[in-house]
């Protein structure tokens, strides 16, 4: 398959990049933290506008990205909003959902933006709106509670694929070590055989963690990070992360 370019990272070759979030809830938390990203292990930031305290003013979200992109240079930038149904900070509607994504894709201030692929029937519209507008999509899928089957995860991976997203991605949680050789086993059969993009796939908690550092030897091309807080469980601090990968490189 070929990498996903976003800048100067390629996303799908060589070592799995490193996506660092932003959690920040006010105006001057966030660009702190993105200070303290810019010179860290990080090859990517995600910024968690669901955390923002004006994530439902459009115009001070796009005015914050503006000064997010000046702070990251020339580091790739993901926005997301994760909804509540899905780990995040804030419930939304899919109509105030679908306008803020418009809105920051046509401000062309971000480089990626995160859709979870089953907010709504009408996200493959979503999908190919926000590709219009050329930005990279990163469709979506999370769920704490359980891991589903192999099959199960797969079959949403290809889902993703189908609705045109730029990289699939899905988070599950492991209620035994089983579970994480589940996630791992469906990362392989995916690259091996499915897959035609990047794809980024973790087990969350503690339990998963070995997850977030075999993606080269699994097939995984994007892992999260963090510098201080994590905006999901079992994410390891960014620098250690980059070292483990480093030495787990096959």
């Amino acid at each position: 398959m070929n990498p996903v370019v976003v800048r100067n990272v390629k996303i799908g070759e060589g070592m799995p990049k490193i996506c660092v979030p932003i959690v920040g809830k006010t105006q001057d938390e966030i660009l702190q933290e993105a200070r303290e990203i810019v010179g860290s292990a990080a090859d990517l930031v995600e910024w968690r506008v669901d955390w923002f305290e004006s994530a439902f003013e459009v115009e001070k979200v796009k005015a914050l990205a503006e000064e997010l992109r000046r702070e990251l240079g020339e580091i790739p930038l993901l926005f997301t909003f994760r909804t509540k149904a899905e780990g995040g900070e804030k419930e939304i509607t899919y109509e105030q959902y679908a306008e803020l994504l418009h809105q920051v894709a046509d401000a062309k201030l971000v480089d990626m933006i995160d859709v979870e692929v089953y907010i709504n029937e009408d996200v493959t519209k979503l999908v190919a709106e926000l590709k219009e507008r050329e930005v990279v999509v990163v469709g979506s899928n999370h769920d704490f509670y359980k891991t589903p089957s192999k099959a199960e995860i797969i079959k949403r991976l290809c889902y993703m694929q189908e609705i045109g997203v730029d990289i699939p991605k899905i988070a599950v949680m492991p209620q035994s070590s089983k579970d994480v050789l589940t996630l791992l086993n469906a990362t392989e059969e995916m690259v091996a055989h499915y897959a035609e993009s990047p794809i980024a796939t973790m087990s969350m908690a503690e339990m998963g963690a070995v997850s977030r550092v075999a993606g080269e030897i699994f097939g995984s091309a994007l892992t999260f990070g963090t510098l201080k807080k994590a905006s999901a469980p079992g994410q390891i601090q960014a620098d250690k992360l980059k070292e483990i990968l480093e030495i787990l490189r096959p």
